[in-house]
């Protein structure tokens, strides 16, 4: 791999990180810029990169001795495992400039100049040794609806309002970017933004993105952003969220607001995350999801396969159905059994349900508490077990998702919590050989 005289920063994002051994480390999340005196350009200082655990650490851009559009590949020596902050005087690229609405001035200096949009950013080597921001890749603004402007590069020193207020910035591009992600590190993005960029960028998603983030966001994150939309719409996303985590959303919102999403939302979206809702916390009921995979004992093998390969379902979802009688909605008719995915794919295609189910396991009940639910599953080795009620109807499942979320501590999403004195040492193991080491990760300091 080579060093380019000129690399474009936005493309720099997702891209894996490796030592210089060849071990990948992470991957790249955005670049840091600092900001200089009178009108000399912004000096790239380093770049961001997600390690494992998502903890974010700043490479110091002198420790990069190669960058493509494969891969960054680091120098010997040792690194800051220290959490990544920025300084008063450094910008994130993709987290403050891209998408900034910016006036380019004509060749000359004069003229009115071109309104456009930041879409990326070139650095470029100087004499010095030191990384600058020398061009800026701009859309300019048609004036017309639905149509894009043209694409086209120019000198930092021809473009105004770069570095400015942020009601100066859109979204598109920083969500293209995003829009790459796994919802989880999306998520992991956005608690990096200020609150007014990370709210807006929310606000910019469609309602089954932004149910798919907001699972992955601390309780507190799910809030802000969900009260900054307005009611329709968050009755909307709540509606695209799993049940069970609808109703986690829901139990942080004072009482009437609570009421007043259920009432916005489709009855039968509703009714289940009603339901969820009226579980003592720290039970089966209150952390299980309503919707499992059920079908009834005279299904086929065949069938029951075509529906735990639909895309929609998580996989600790699909990998079980579970038998019942009529009707397939929880509560159901008499539950039955169940049947893992592996026997499914031992038994022959037309083989019936009824035939096959494991009715060995005693069902959870929905006061049944989490002590217990946890014990039942680790002794069993489940990835899921079933909860009836008083009259062994199903009206829901616990999955080891369900159970790691409610067991972890409650702020273990949010990236501010402080790092255990053993997070270094766990990083380090998660990215070296099986029987080497990371002599070159080292706790110092930025």
């Amino acid at each position: 791999m080579s060093m380019g005289t000129r690399v474009y920063l936005a493309r720099l994002a997702a891209l894996p990180v490796f030592d210089p051994n060849g071990d990948r480390v992470g991957r790249i999340r955005d670049a840091v810029v600092r900001l200089r005196t009178s009108s000399r350009p912004p000096q790239v200082v380093g770049l961001v990169a997600e390690m494992a655990l998502r903890r974010r650490i700043f490479l110091p851009i002198g420790r990069v001795t190669s960058m493509d559009a494969e891969a960054v590949v680091l120098s010997t020596g040792t690194l800051n495992l220290r959490r990544f902050e920025k300084r008063p005087n450094e910008l994130l690229v993709l987290g403050d400039l891209l998408d900034r609405r910016v006036t380019v001035t004509p060749e000359g200096g004069s003229g009115p100049g071109q309104s456009g949009t930041v879409v990326d950013l070139g650095m470029e080597l100087n004499r010095n040794n030191e990384w600058l921001i020398t061009r800026v890749a701009v859309q300019e603004h048609t004036g017309r609806l639905a149509r894009r402007g043209h694409l086209y590069q120019v000198e930092y020193d021809r473009v105004r309002g770069l570095v400015g207020p942020t009601d100066t910035q859109g979204t598109s591009n920083l969500l293209a970017l995003l829009d790459q992600m796994r919802p989880a590190d999306m998520a992991n993005a956005l608690q990096d933004l200020p609150d007014a960029r990370r709210n807006e960028v929310a606000a910019a998603l469609d309602d089954r993105r932004l149910a798919d983030v907001l699972e992955e966001l601390p309780e507190h994150d799910q809030v802000e952003i969900l009260i900054r939309l307005d009611r329709e719409r968050a009755a909307d996303v709540l509606e695209r969220m799993d049940p069970d985590d609808a109703a986690d959303l829901l139990a942080e919102l004072p009482k009437a607001e609570q009421q007043v999403l259920l009432d916005l939302m489709e009855p039968d979206e509703a009714a289940p995350v009603r339901q969820l809702m009226s579980y003592q916390p720290g039970t089966a009921g209150s952390v299980m999801t309503s919707e499992p995979v059920i079908m009834t004992p005279d299904a086929t093998v065949a069938e029951a396969l075509a529906r735990i390969r639909e895309p929609e379902l998580p996989p600790v979802v699909a990998a079980q159905v579970f038998v019942a009688r009529a009707p397939m909605a929880t509560p159901t008719g008499k539950y039955l059994g169940m049947v893992h995915f592996q026997r499914l794919l031992r038994e022959p295609p037309a083989a019936i349900l009824g035939g096959i189910v494991d009715s060995g396991l005693d069902p959870l009940h929905p006061d049944t508490d989490l002590t217990e639910v946890t014990r039942r599953m680790a002794t069993y080795d489940l990835v899921a077990i079933p909860v009836v009620d008083a009259s062994h109807r199903l009206v829901g499942a616990v999955t080891v998702d369900d159970v790691l979320d409610h067991s972890l501590p409650r702020d273990w999403r949010d990236r501010d919590m402080p790092a255990d004195i053993g997070l270094a040492a766990r990083i380090a193991a998660a990215t070296a050989d099986a029987g080497g080491s990371t002599p070159w990760l080292e706790d110092d300091h930025r």
